[in-house]
């Protein structure tokens, strides 16, 4: 959960957004919630329409965080040039299109625009930061800065150094994270998709597979994930959970009693496709079960929820430190 706070983190007074969808609202409002002058750039015409209606609709969830958020509307503005909306800022989270020339293109132009000191970051869920820093002339200032969403309510932030990312990067963005209230972890090595994204893509393709064979529903495979493993998994993790499976022996005797026959499953797992079948059985079978409710009333059920877990849990950050020597 994010740190209340009133004061924007040590040495960071201005962040630019840029990409004004789902992710980049949410990085927006929670950094106007903590304090920052945010820069919004969006080349679409509706754009200052589409990020204020999106605020509008996060802001009882940054409330109910205990999040400043009176007026905090008023130290937002819109720029649609990229280089001047980069000018002076103290840190770029870049959201744009997951296309790698489109990303390429948009670091291009913003590290010869921005200050030297600002932290460079890229939201991207799964393109490689060497990849995207092929085209910079300084590609020790990228780092990859990839939330689980909505970034405003969920902690963890992934932080993946590209190939020639700096050590000084790393320390500016852990720090600058952290200082929001975030969860950062620095992964040991870089690979396509993170650790967050691969996980929940391993189990959403068997989901697909036993919805697409009729095993289950989509309503009824979420009612078995939500009282069980999604529970479980909230306090313990996966390897704590198996480490616990296996009684005063932990892990190794987990995988000796039991690791063969989960072993034997491994072969008939799910390896479905988005076919046009499957897309119309999954498609039919989200109306049914989710096609009350509008998506905004489902999202705001489920950060109230989402609280409330976390609340439980006692998932509430540590005090920000001060990074403000993360800058010299």
């Amino acid at each position: 959960m994010n740190a209340p706070t009133t004061d924007a983190p040590a040495a960071y007074r201005r962040a630019t957004v840029i990409g004004g969808g789902v992710i980049g609202i949410s990085w927006a409002a929670l950094f106007l919630a903590h304090g920052l002058e945010v820069t919004v750039n969006d080349p679409r015409p509706d754009a200052e329409q589409q990020v204020l209606a999106g605020l509008a609709e996060i802001t009882p969830t940054l409330s109910e965080l205990g999040l400043p958020t009176e007026d905090f509307t008023s130290r937002l503005r819109f720029e649609a040039d990229l280089a001047a909306a980069v000018a002076d800022a103290d840190v770029v989270q870049e959201n744009g299109p997951e296309r790698l020339e489109v990303k390429q293109r948009i670091w291009r132009a913003v590290e010869h625009a921005a200050p030297a000191h600002a932290l460079l970051a890229t939201s991207t869920s799964g393109i490689p930061a060497t990849a995207i820093a092929e085209a910079m002339e300084q590609p020790e200032r990228l780092v990859v800065g990839h939330p689980f969403n909505p970034p405003h309510l969920v902690p963890l932030v992934e932080i993946v150094p590209g190939a020639k990312t700096s050590a000084r990067t790393l320390l500016q963005a852990r720090g600058f994270y952290a200082s929001l209230g975030k969860k950062p972890q620095v992964l040991r090595k870089e690979i396509p998709g993170f650790v967050a994204n691969r996980l929940q893509s391993a189990l959403f393709r068997e989901c697909v597979h036993l919805v697409a064979e009729g095993v289950v529903t989509e309503a009824e495979l979420d009612e078995i994930v939500t009282n069980s493993i999604g529970l479980r998994w909230a306090v313990a993790g996966p390897f704590r959970t198996f480490h616990l499976g296996g009684g005063p022996g932990g892990l190794p005797h987990f995988i000796q009693h039991l690791g063969s026959a989960m072993e034997a499953t491994w072969p008939g797992l799910g390896n479905p496709t988005f076919d046009e079948p499957t897309v119309a059985v999954l498609t039919e079978q989200a109306q049914e079960a989710f096609g009350d409710e509008t998506v905004g009333e489902l999202a705001a059920g489920r950060d109230r929820a989402q609280i409330a877990l976390m609340r439980a849990l006692g998932k509430t950050p540590d005090t920000a430190p001060d990074i403000a020597a993360v800058r010299t």
